[in-house]
């Protein structure tokens, strides 16, 4: 891998900042929220001992990020990229999670399309997981040209293995 997976991004709106252990308070706080979790297929996320183990899961990817407003100074919630495959040259973006208070407002698109943007210098496709049960973020991804490519059973970090969905997007298809 010859670039950096945890950059730090910016646009006029909103800075992606690596995630340090630093961090934990101001992220759970966004985190702490059941609703957060209602169709993630780990729904105890809001626990502080569950989102211990998820945050100690990001700190170790290296690809982790706080997401920030830059007018507030507030922190929106988390995102990263991961498990980079070199030889079909794509990687994944998610773990993304974000506080009520940004749901509705376009938020995620601008982020996302902040992390394709930079990222599609690298690699030529983009995968996604996404719950089988997650239809808020299935619907979130189609809208920016995800495309179902498949299923497979995640373990995420310390957590039960679950059904997810693989979407993707290519780099020529990223606008």
């Amino acid at each position: 891998m010859k670039f950096s997976i945890q950059p730090v991004l910016d646009s006029e709106l909103y800075q992606l900042i690596p995630l340090q252990q630093g961090d934990f308070e101001s992220v759970y706080e966004v985190a702490s929220d059941p609703r957060v979790w209602e169709q993630h297929p780990n729904k105890n996320r809001y626990q502080r001992e569950v989102f211990e183990s998820f945050f100690k899961g990001a700190m170790e990817s290296e690809g982790a990020f706080k997401i920030i407003e830059k007018s507030s100074g507030d922190v929106l919630g988390s995102t990263r990229f991961y498990n980079y495959d070199e030889a079909d040259n794509h990687i994944f973006i998610g773990y993304t999670f974000y506080g009520t208070k940004s749901w509705g407002k376009g938020i995620n698109p601008k982020v996302k399309k902040m992390m394709l943007d930079y990222i599609f210098q690298f690699v030529d496709k983009v995968h996604f997981h996404i719950g089988k049960e997650n239809i808020r973020s299935q619907t979130a991804l189609e809208r920016i040209g995800g495309q179902k490519i498949g299923e497979e059973e995640v373990a995420y970090f310390a957590e039960p293995t679950r059904t997810n969905f693989v979407y993707e997007i290519k780099k020529e298809d990223h606008s």
